[in-house]
């Protein structure tokens, strides 16, 4: 009853956001992204191909982000200002269900910019390339889109729990820049700079290395290889999961 109750919110989920015409939106940033990748390749006087390849995997990959971060916050805070979640979390049902409903449903929306825009990779990549590219792809929405979940949950308003979610994706895509920075600065270290160096190196070990993610040059230069669908895959679970459990502690905490 459980399960099938979690199917069910999972379902009008991702009905909810096909009313949406979220993919209509998906379509029009597909080909926005084709169309200034195309023009700017022309552009170029050399590598014209490889160049378009590389804008085009990175503006998919933020269009993609902010599309399931969008929706992901103003479904729930919507659902929350309608009064729909108190009648949700009112039923003989536990929490968990309602919550690992809507995880459900959102990785199953993130599934739809994973499989078009990964079909686009095949343009320029060959196709275990392409589908290393939106394996990734579909690993980084997941994340975001559960972070974004607790988000909702814990400031219930919508441009608070954009920006907390947009600056952790930003953080979470530079902090490997950030290490090479820190530790790559010449001359003795005083203790700032050994203190800023630890902060770093603690913050690396929080965040997920979003960096290594949904890589151009896998487009590019056809590079991705085993290593890199394992190491994408584990941090997936381990961080959806330990965001899953953070936003289930804040909604058992939350009266009805």
């Amino acid at each position: 009853m459980n399960t099938r109750a979690a199917l069910t919110i999972a379902r009008y989920t991702l009905l909810e956001a096909l009313r949406n015409r979220l993919l209509w939106l998906l379509l029009l940033m597909a080909l926005a992204a084709v169309g200034l990748s195309g023009f700017l390749g022309e552009l170029a006087l050399t590598e014209s191909r490889q160049l378009q390849a590389a804008l085009l995997g990175a503006v998919l990959r933020l269009a993609a982000v902010f599309l399931v971060v969008t929706f992901v916050v103003t479904s729930m805070l919507r659902e929350a200002h309608d009064q729909g979640l108190q009648l949700l979390l009112a039923l003989p049902m536990p929490r968990a269900v309602y919550l690992f409903g809507k995880l459900a449903g959102f990785g199953a929306l993130a599934l739809l910019p994973a499989l078009l825009f990964g079909a686009l990779g095949l343009f320029f990549a060959p196709p275990d390339q392409a589908g290393l590219w939106a394996l990734s792809l579909l690993g980084e929405c997941w994340i975001v889109a559960a972070f974004a979940l607790l988000c909702s949950l814990s400031l219930n308003q919508v441009l608070p729990a954009l920006a907390a979610t947009f600056c952790f994706y930003l953080l979470a895509r530079v902090i490997g820049a950030l290490q090479l920075l820190g530790h790559g600065a010449m001359g003795a270290r005083g203790v700032g700079q050994r203190a800023l160096e630890t902060g770093i190196d603690g913050l690396a070990l929080l965040l997920p290395h979003l960096d290594r993610f949904t890589r151009s040059d896998w487009l590019v230069y056809h590079d991705g290889g085993g290593a890199d669908l394992a190491a994408i895959a584990a941090q997936t679970a381990i961080y959806v999961a330990l965001l899953a459990a953070a936003a289930l502690f804040d909604l058992y905490r939350k009266p009805l």
